[in-house]
């Protein structure tokens, strides 16, 4: 199957739902190109909402809506999405328990030449922080589209962070998915690796390949949804090796290592190690050179893992 650009697939998805949903609407805040959004307009013209360069307001605009029956879908870059309209959102939407869904596109290193200050390291652990929030981030089309059905159906405030390029399928038709429901995609008894998005996913499953061909039998876990996390499926996997590793396209602080850190502490299942970005902020680059910039390679969560088994080992010497 060819790769398909996820800004691509998020429009289609939410003019396929509009076909049949009059309450689902768009706002936009002069980002709409950017956010692939331009094919839903011309469908449904009266249902796309641009507020120009004032994304809290955006917000402010969605939560209206949503408080007379609609579902808002309001769309940004990650960094505006989260930093800019934290506050709006939290009190808004989240406190008023309105089903506004909002979208960070271009998350992490996939920023690429927006550069450090439209690099959003940091809006998963702001957003873990809001009660009663679904977040969600894809890592192929097919769960893409189908997690914005499951949102666009769930009463309540969700995230969504979106991978705006194209990326190729990991998922065959006909696979389902659900908010708060993780995918095992490769078994492994030497250790766990946990990945979040359609980038870490990916290398998290090269690496699991590298280290194979060393003997290291890795199991791979899409989480798909950082809140609610999976924890049933990953405490099966933590104890039946006793080692995870997360892999993250965020800061290690705050999103899915946080996460992870937080449920094997409390149970004691696993001993834990994580990949992502240490205490960073982004900088300019192509996304090639921003990732073994951030040591997000598929080597890098290899060594990792390599570290991580080394410590379990001289543990239960």
């Amino acid at each position: 199957m060819a790769a398909k650009e996820m800004r691509a697939v998020y429009a289609a998805a939410l003019a396929e739902l509009a076909a049949s949903d009059p309450r689902i609407v768009l706002l936009e805040a002069d980002l709409m190109r950017a956010s692939g959004t331009a094919s839903f307009k011309e469908r449904y013209p009266e249902r796309l909402f641009d507020l120009g360069v004032a994304e809290a307001n955006m917000v402010g605009v969605a939560a209206g809506l949503a408080a007379e029956g609609k579902i808002p879908f309001a769309a940004s870059f990650g960094c505006f999405a989260s930093r800019r309209v934290f506050d709006q959102f939290f009190v808004s939407c989240a406190y008023a328990r309105l089903g506004v869904k909002l979208v960070g596109t271009d998350p992490g290193v996939t920023a690429a030449y927006n550069g450090g200050t439209h690099m959003p390291f940091e809006d998963l652990g702001l957003m873990r922080e809001v009660p009663g929030l679904d977040i969600v981030e894809p890592s192929d089309p097919l769960s893409l589209a189908a997690l914005i059905r499951e949102l666009a159906a769930r009463p309540g405030p969700a995230y969504l962070r979106l991978h705006r390029k194209a990326v190729e399928p990991l998922y065959a038709e006909g696979e389902s998915f659900e908010v708060g429901k993780a995918k095992l995609l490769r078994e492994g008894g030497d250790l766990c690796i946990v990945a979040l998005g359609a980038l870490m996913v990916r290398n998290s499953l090269r690496a699991a390949e590298l280290l194979a061909a060393e003997g290291i039998a890795a199991s791979v876990i899409d989480a798909l949804s950082l809140k609610p996390l999976d924890a049933a499926l990953v405490l099966a996997e933590a104890r039946r090796s006793g080692a995870v590793l997360s892999a993250e396209n965020h800061q290690v602080a705050g999103g899915l290592g946080s996460a992870l850190a937080e449920l094997l502490a409390e149970t004691g299942a696993a001993r834990l190690a994580r990949v992502g970005v240490r205490d960073e902020f982004g900088e300019v680059g192509t996304q090639e050179y921003l990732v073994e910039r951030f040591g997000l390679r598929a080597e890098d969560i290899a060594q990792a893992a390599r570290r991580l088994l080394a410590a379990k080992v001289k543990e239960n010497a």
